[in-house]
Formats: structure tokens, C-alpha cells, sequence
């Protein structure tokens, strides 16, 4: 897929992401968006995103993007959906279904495909490294380069992950040559914390437990420790990550609380687990290693259901 090529004559273009948008989500959504801005400057281009995660603010647009689902646009001649299939976009979800001409590029393996025109590859990395295969690379700039590249080193936990492929490292490589400082940007994307950020890191590890054998770890924050720390559910990011660190641990569930009753599941599998079959399970989704969804009942219920189909793939 080349977008250049399936622009045409379209003269509004929207574009859109999940809801609770995360690094990926962010970074390919401005950087497409900045990639038809800077090229196609006649034509209108809007994205919408629920709120840009703080620390990605520095990515240029971030500031233009429509939070609040309003256009002026009855229906665009184009809207794309990154990351996702359009039943994830929200809000957002109406453009799509208006729209003249839609696109869906995303690398989700429980992405079904939904679109005029679909680049749906489960095996890259991240859906900013699809972005970067559909754009004219000479046209690119270094501000477009920032957004692709931040995407890629969330999505890849700083090219780490197993969906970390060769071809993954020369897009990386192709990107850091458009000349910005990406050790700076991956320490403040990945690895810097707010004090608050990590004490409830350290209360999430603290209240851990093991369960089968050691096998898998679980972790649960509740509504009135996240208001207690003053958190939201961003400050959340990566807990479960670290939770997968434990030695003799395959998989890792984490937990908070959304409203009474209602939980928010990420999980985390070193490839014993396919963690993506488990969150499917409940209505969600992603990857063989990294999956998650929401589920509703009791921690209690809600740890003792997942851990029943986990156990099933552990033995």
C-alpha cells in the first residue's frame, strides 16, 4: 500500500486510532497526519484521538488533534483507522462509516480487516512501521520520523519484544536518519517516571502473587488506591511489563479497577501463554505475547476466569 497512490482527488481526510490511545496508536496517527499535512497542504486533514498521553505531547500535532469528536466535515472523502479495526475507534467510528473512501492499517492479529483498502500484517511490529511502508520515505521529515519512531520503540518495549524483526531494525535505522536525538526520546517515551508513577509501581509489585507454581504473577490496583495515589490510568503504563520480569514467571496479569465491578486486564506472556487467545476470550484482543481486555466481576472472578484458560495453555 502506498497512500500517495490512494489520496486521489479526496479533499478531507480523517484519522483515527483506538480509545485509550497508547504509544503506537499516537505515533501513527500523527505521523500520517503530519505526512498529508506537510504534502498535501490544499487538503483538509483531521485526527481524532481520546487524550494524548502527557509524555507524548512533545510528538508536533499533538496539539491539533480533535479530542472532543466534532467536525465540520459531513463526510470525509478518506478516513483512516490505524492500530485497530473501526468497532475500537469510539466515537470516531461514525466518520469511518460516513466516509466516501476508508482505509485500516494495523498489525493486530485479531483485526479482521475493515475497509475499502486494508494493510493488515500481524507479524510487523507496530502499526507506525506499516505507516512508514506507505509513505514516500523522500517526503518524509524529521518531525514525521519522531512520531513513527516513538510508536515503534512503545510498541516493541525499545525493540525487545519478539515482534522485533530485522526488517523492524532497518525501518528503526531508516527513521533516526532524518537526525533527532532518539536516546533522549526513548528515555523520556519509555523509561522516565513521575515520583507518583513509581510508588504506584512499587505498591502494584509490593501486593503481587504468584500463582501455578510460580508460573504466573498477578497484580490488582483498585479504584481507591488509584485516587489514594492520585493516578490515572496512564501512570499505569508498564507495570505489567515489569510484573513479566520476575524470574520463573511465563505470564502476567495486571489489573484496575474502572468503576465497581469492572476491570481493565492487561496480560503479558514470554511465549509460553497466547496471551492474545486468552483476552478473545473476553472481547479482547492483540498480540500472541501482549493482549489485553475488560472484564466484569469481582477481582476474585475475574482473576480466577482468566487463570482457568491460562492454565489450560501452561498445563
Amino acid at each position: 500500500m502506498k497512500i500517495d497512490q490512494l489520496i486521489g482527488s479526496a479533499k478531507t481526510i480523517g484519522i483515527s486510532s483506538h480509545v485509550r490511545p497508547d504509544g503506537d496508536a499516537i505515533g501513527s496517527s500523527l505521523g500520517m497526519y503530519l505526512y498529508l499535512k506537510k504534502n498535501y497542504p490544499e487538503t483538509k486533514v483531521d485526527v481524532f484521538l481520546e487524550k494524548v498521553l502527557p509524555e507524548l505531547t512533545f510528538i508536533s500535532g499533538s496539539d491539533e488533534v480533535k479530542t472532543d469528536f466534532t467536525s465540520d466535515v459531513e463526510s470525509y472523502d478518506l478516513f483512516i483507522v490505524l492500530d485497530c479495526s473501526k468497532d475500537r475507534t469510539g466515537d470516531a467510528e461514525k466518520f469511518f462509516d460516513a466516509a466516501k473512501k476508508t482505509i485500516n492499517i494495523d498489525h493486530h492479529v485479531s483485526n479482521p480487516g475493515t475497509g475499502d483498502e486494508l494493510y493488515i500484517v500481524p507479524d510487523a511490529s507496530s502499526a507506525c512501521e506499516l505507516v512508514y511502508d506507505t509513505l514516500d520515505p523522500s517526503r518524509i521529515d524529521v518531525e514525521i520520523a519522531k512520531a513513527l519512531y516513538t510508536g515503534m520503540v512503545t510498541d516493541t518495549g525499545v525493540f525487545k519484544y519478539n515482534n522485533t524483526s530485522p526488517k523492524t531494525m532497518r525501518v528503526a535505522a531508516e527513521l533516526i536518519s532524518y537526525g533527532f536525538d532518539f536516546g533522549s526520546l526513548i528515555d523520556h517515551v519509555f523509561y522516565e517516571k513521575t515520583y507518583i508513577q513509581n510508588q504506584i509501581l512499587g505498591r502494584a509489585l509490593l501486593e503481587s502473587i504468584l500463582l501455578m507454581d510460580g508460573r504466573c504473577i498477578v497484580s490488582v490496583v483498585s479504584k481507591q488506591t488509584m485516587e489514594f495515589y492520585g493516578v490515572e490510568s496512564n501512570d499505569l503504563d508498564g507495570i505489567v511489563n515489569q510484573l513479566l520480569l520476575t524470574i520463573g514467571v511465563d505470564c502476567a496479569i495486571f489489573m484496575y479497577e474502572l468503576a465497581p465491578l469492572e476491570y481493565k486486564v492487561s496480560l503479558r506472556s514470554n511465549g509460553a501463554v497466547n496471551v492474545s487467545e486468552v483476552a478473545q476470550m473476553f472481547g479482547g484482543g492483540g498480540h500472541v505475547r501482549a493482549a489485553g481486555c475488560t472484564v466484569s466481576g469481582t477481582y476474585h472472578d475475574v482473576i480466577n476466569n482468566l487463570t482457568k484458560y491460562i492454565q489450560k495453555q501452561i498445563g
